[in-house]
């Protein structure tokens, strides 16, 4: 394994984390650079992606290296029975750096286990995202000015959302206070009920969205009911318009809230709210070609002065 790999947030300690966002922050300041010259990126994506596959790609772009890989695995020898060892022993051969998303939790550390070349983890099925988690650090930050000591409530799918699985641990070293807000076939697992515990991180826990919980949130991250995750279309369609975020419901809300998502969005936020002040979603996503940027030198091990 290669010290560099990133399959889980959990690797990363508090000075990591600001470490990451420090490079991030000189990349968001100069993203073209030529860190890159030379490097082959392999770019695996056994699940659909639009954001976190672009952001990777453009940030190896923008750091002068080259893109090989595939965005379906219907494009791999995966769909002729290759195991998932064999195609990272094989793509290891070609590339400097391994990006990959996979449907199997799990995937990217074992991946990551296999091969010396550095692997970063763009999702592996309900489990972990951690670029997302560092781009949702960053888009904190960059909004509140800090990352200690606020109200952060996860609205909709918290029992798949990996998005949201990171980032409770991602949180977890600057004292936040958690509002969870989610049906009850979608509430967060025991798992990470426990880790709040764990780490005495206050939390509440709710099935409405109301405007209470609106008015008391520093950062009001909305996430989509995932279709793919349901076996049962009616179970889906049940629940997919839990909840709905209006641009009236933002009437009370704190000046300085922003509502982040890590996108797509289906229904969960109005397209009124995208004219509020308090909406940042876009300009997050934005913010994910300068964390991966910020990763691939990392993983790579250059250094960002």
């Amino acid at each position: 394994m290669n010290p560099r790999s990133l399959y889980s947030i959990e690797q990363l300690g508090e000075d990591d984390i600001l470490k990451i966002l420090r490079t991030a922050r000189f990349f968001e300041q100069a993203p073209n650079q030529d860190f890159l010259q030379g490097k082959v990126a392999a770019t695996l994506f056994f699940e659909p992606s639009t954001r976190t596959r672009l952001s990777f790609e453009t940030a190896v772009n923008r750091l002068r290296g080259r893109v090989i890989g595939f965005q379906d695995p219907k494009n791999s020898s995966s769909v002729k029975g290759e195991s998932l060892y064999d195609t990272i022993r094989m793509v290891s051969n070609y590339a400097d750096i391994i990006i990959m998303r996979h449907f199997l939790e799990g995937a990217a550390k074992y991946a990551s286990e296999v091969t010396d070349v550095p692997v970063i983890n763009a999702g592996d099925g309900a489990n972990q995202h951690p670029s997302q988690t560092l781009l949702d650090l960053y888009s904190i930050a960059a909004t509140q000015g800090t990352l200690s000591d606020l109200t952060v409530t996860m609205v909709g799918d918290l029992k798949y959302g990996r998005t949201v699985h990171s980032l409770i641990s991602g949180l977890s070293h600057f004292s936040p206070k958690f509002i969870f807000v989610a049906p009850e076939q979608l509430a967060l697992p025991d798992e990470y009920v426990g880790y709040c515990d764990e780490h005495g991180i206050p939390a509440d826990y709710t099935n409405d969205l109301s405007p209470e919980v609106i008015n008391a949130t520093d950062i009001l991250y909305m996430t989509r009911v995932q279709r793919e995750r349901f076996t049962d279309e009616e179970d889906y369609e049940a629940i997919k318009n839990a909840f709905v975020l209006r641009a009236s419901m933002l009437e009370d809300a704190k000046e300085n809230m922003r509502i982040l998502h890590p996108l797509p969005r289906v229904g969960e936020i109005a397209m009124d709210v995208d004219h509020t002040p308090h909406a940042y979603y876009f300009t997050q996503a934005q913010n994910g070609l300068y964390i991966r940027e910020a990763l691939i030198c990392r993983g790579l091990g250059i250094e960002v002065d």
